[in-house]
């Protein structure tokens, strides 16, 4: 058994995952967050606290902490006596965080791939870039890593990983669906960090192709779908973390992954990456001060976590899975709706925020408990994906399966 936690990370998905650890402190023990500012993580143990959130007695505190600071974060780490620690800082001190834990042989849990800041858009491979590189220091320490464990990357691997068990006799193709239907309010917004979110869209798109990698560039491929409960919408095909993971570590020669935009949204980013405004580079301004282009842009935006108290409608993301069944051709959705006023009404975030936090803490109960306590480094496919989202049925993802045999939730 593992205990105490240690979040890295200020913003909404920190919050969901304190009030989830909150929630399930009965296992998880006590509970710790950091960041670099620690007003942040102050604001978010009251909220813990106003709301209730903390299942029986127990210690959550806050601590102001550069994560790229090794020895700093190792020190956090034997100081809270922290056994589990969980990710959800910026993706630029991921090998930072992952480096501290084994030293001190803490488990490691993140929701997306490690980014270097001078680079956007790396080619593949992405996680063997930078994360297994580490596969087999991590083995040898029996240290636990469990790799990109949000909602995408994370709950749409297990999705994978439970059709691909269970339903299909061989799969052809995953196409991974994530859609937000839902409004801010606002005239212009990301839904997670700005610079993060730029990143991911300003380079070239890679799918996984007939077992190969092929480049497009952003909104250039669409597909339409009739989505449960958000109805009919379109999105773009995008790159994105899990989908080196999926067609490595489960052989599946197509693997593709789909982010909806409306039209505001893909105009607004057109003016600015013309205007070079996305440009993680430096440039002098007429006065001699040296900007980075993209920060000056994530500097005005409204901050993701502001958004939550007036955000309404939902989300739909699943993977729609192709293959054989006894001979025959099977297609599968297996998806979550989430409903953005639900997630600020129970821990004050909004959707977005929400879908991602969740599935972190059911990951840290299950490496508390040995389910999912790996002594190695694993991406979520690699894992038993029904533990995770039976837990998670419980913990305000509940997932649903649509076939040929009609719409229904999930059980074990």
């Amino acid at each position: 058994m593992k205990k105490n936690v240690l979040i890295i990370g200020g913003g909404g998905v920190a919050r969901v995952v304190a009030h989830k650890c909150a929630q399930h402190n009965d296992t998880l023990g006590n509970i710790a967050i950091a960041s670099r500012s620690v007003t942040k993580c102050d604001d978010i143990v009251s909220s813990v606290l106003d709301k209730g959130s903390m299942k029986v007695e127990g210690r959550i505190q806050a601590f102001a902490l550069d994560a790229l600071d090794v020895p700093a974060t190792v020190k956090l780490i034997q100081d809270t006596e922290s056994q589990i620690v969980i990710n959800v800082g910026s993706a630029f001190i991921n090998m930072s965080v992952l480096e501290a834990c084994m030293e001190t042989g803490a488990a490691y849990l993140d929701t997306a791939i490690h980014e270097d800041p001078a680079k956007i858009c790396e080619t593949p491979p992405w996680y063997a870039n930078y994360e297994w590189k580490r596969r087999d220091a991590c083995k040898e320490k029996g240290i636990t890593a469990i790799l990109g464990v949000g909602f995408d990357p994370g709950v749409v691997n297990a999705y994978a990983a439970l059709a691909y068990n269970d339903y299909f006799d061989s799969v052809s193709d995953i196409d991974i669906i994530d859609i937000n239907a839902g409004s801010h309010g606002k005239y212009f917004a990301t839904n997670f960090d700005p610079e993060i979110n730029f990143r991911e869209f300003t380079g070239r798109v890679y799918s996984w192709q007939d077992s190969a990698w092929q480049e497009n560039k952003m909104f250039e491929v669409s597909r339409t779908d009739d989505l449960p409960v958000v109805g009919k919408q379109t999105a773009y095909m995008t790159g994105h973390d899990e989908v080196h993971s999926i067609s490595q570590n489960l052989n599946v020669p197509n693997v593709r992954f789909w982010m909806g935009f409306g039209e505001h949204y893909i105009n607004v980013f057109t003016v600015l990456k013309n205007l070079g405004l996305l440009s993680e580079q430096p440039v002098k301004t007429a006065e001699g001060l040296e900007v980075v282009p993209l920060k000056v842009v994530k500097a005005v935006l409204p901050d993701p976590s502001s958004l939550a108290p007036d955000y309404t409608g939902k989300t739909c993301i699943g993977d729609v899975v192709k293959g054989i069944k006894d001979g025959k051709e099977k297609e599968v959705f297996i998806y979550n709706v989430a409903d953005h006023k639900d997630a600020f009404n129970e821990v004050g975030s909004q959707g977005i925020s929400y879908t991602a936090g969740v599935p972190p803490v059911a990951a840290a109960i299950l490496v508390a408990n040995g389910t999912w306590d790996a002594k190695e480094m694993r991406n979520v496919e690699q894992l038993d994906p029904k533990p995770f989202l039976g837990l998670l049925n419980d913990m305000g993802l509940p997932t649903r399966i649509k076939d040929e045999n009609g719409d229904r939730p999930f059980t074990l």
